[in-house]
């Protein structure tokens, strides 16, 4: 294998351009942009950095958040801790520090956009804005807005969510998260590097209907929108039957990031699948596998590491923003279980850090539950509410 397309210099395309040419492969990576601001992204959970140290060892600005605020409907809020915290960066200087360091490794970094890809033997020839270019392989990480049909995830209408929001000065430091009623999503207000992100995120509902509730609650929270930058951007969100078979290899290429649908369901966080599944795509095209079996084993390598339980997640999203649970919702019941319950605020933490998997996530509620309620008995005096503790 003699050169390898990134089509797409994002975090994912310049991750996996950093790692193949470190190896001593050809790579060039193709992307109109470049480094761009992107108001809505940025935020590096402790899984990251703790993974990728360079994401916190270097002289880039950035933030180191410790606390966030959680809200619910008729639970009020709580704030949280963060023993392991969130690292937050201008996307615009995360995604420079991703490609300075593929350059660096000797990429080749073309300011263009891939128009089409088609095979040629048994490479593929890339007609991209500046021109014809040939590749051995090829990288997708063209992002959820994949205009090349034939490679990547193919997202249906109930396999996205929509993000918008504005770009707001001011400066806090903490995270806000507000839970609305009946929306499979919620309100983010996120500390920057000297501004604000506010915005939503949600599965199912038209983006005007989005933006409304986010304009009323900017207005309840003395957060003005005139004048400030708007945003919109489209999540991958996969439902469950369509991690059973998402589309992120095949015959001589490989999708990473928002292009393979690798993002959080619940949560909405990209980030981290983005670098990890560049990383895997990466460490499978080096690896010492015949080429018709690495699409295969990149799969695997995917399942194993990560995806299993991003498809598990899928099937929890509903119930953990729609869902009832001791005659209140779900969301109500998490804030007022984090105020109450030490127990339960470690969860919490533990699922912000990257620590707890959602595959193990109904096993330690469930250990944690006798605990949990009598924390939050002790914690209101009732009682009547928990057993005695010996009984516990």
């Amino acid at each position: 294998m003699k050169r390898v397309a990134i089509l797409g210099g994002g975090p994912a395309g310049a991750f996996a351009a950093a790692q193949l040419a470190s190896a001593g492969l050809a790579v060039q990576v193709f992307d109109e942009k470049l480094a761009w601001e992107k108001p809505c992204g940025g935020g590096l959970t402790h899984k990251a950095y703790t993974h990728y140290p360079f994401l916190i060892d270097n002289d880039i600005p950035k933030r180191l958040i410790t606390e966030t605020v959680l809200s619910a409907p008729s639970a009020g809020e709580v704030s949280l801790k963060l023993d392991d915290p969130l690292l937050i960066y201008s996307r615009l200087d995360l995604n420079r520090l991703l490609l300075d360091r593929a350059e660096r490794a000797g990429a080749q970094i073309e300011k263009a956009r891939v128009l089409e890809i088609a095979r040629a033997g048994e490479g593929w020839n890339l007609r991209t804005t500046g021109g014809v270019a040939p590749a051995d392989f090829c990288i997708v990480a063209t992002g959820a807005r994949n205009p090349l049909r034939n490679v990547g995830t193919e997202l249906h209408s109930d396999d996205a969510m929509s993000a918008l929001g504005y770009y707001v000065p001011g400066d806090q430091n903490r995270i806000d998260i507000q839970f609305l009623p009946h929306l499979e999503g919620y309100i983010w207000v996120f500390p920057r590097c000297g501004h604000l992100s506010v915005g939503i995120c949600g599965k199912g509902e038209a983006a005007g209907s989005l933006r409304r509730r986010l304009e009323l609650y900017m207005a309840e929270h003395g957060l003005s929108w005139k004048g400030a930058t708007f945003y919109s951007h489209l999540l991958p969100s996969l439902a469950t039957r369509s991690w059973r078979n998402n589309r992120v290899s095949g015959e001589g290429w490989m999708a990473v990031g928002d292009a393979a649908g690798l993002v959080d369901p619940i949560t909405g966080e990209g980030l981290y699948y983005a670098m990890r599944s560049a990383d895997l795509a990466a460490r499978t095209l080096l690896g010492e596998i015949e080429p018709a079996g690495k699409p295969e084993a990149y799969r695997d390598l995917l399942k194993r590491d990560f995806a299993n339980d991003l498809e598990f997640g899928s099937r929890l999203a509903g119930r953990i923003f729609l869902g009832r649970f001791l005659f209140g919702s779900v969301p109500a019941r998490m804030v007022q279980f984090t105020r109450r319950s030490p127990r339960f605020s470690e969860i919490i933490q533990d699922l912000f850090s990257g620590k707890q998997p959602y595959s193990g996530l109904k096993r330690r509620l469930l250990r944690n539950l006798n605990g949990s309620l009598y924390d939050i008995g002790m914690s209101l005096g009732f009682s009547r509410m928990v057993p005695r503790k010996e009984q516990a």
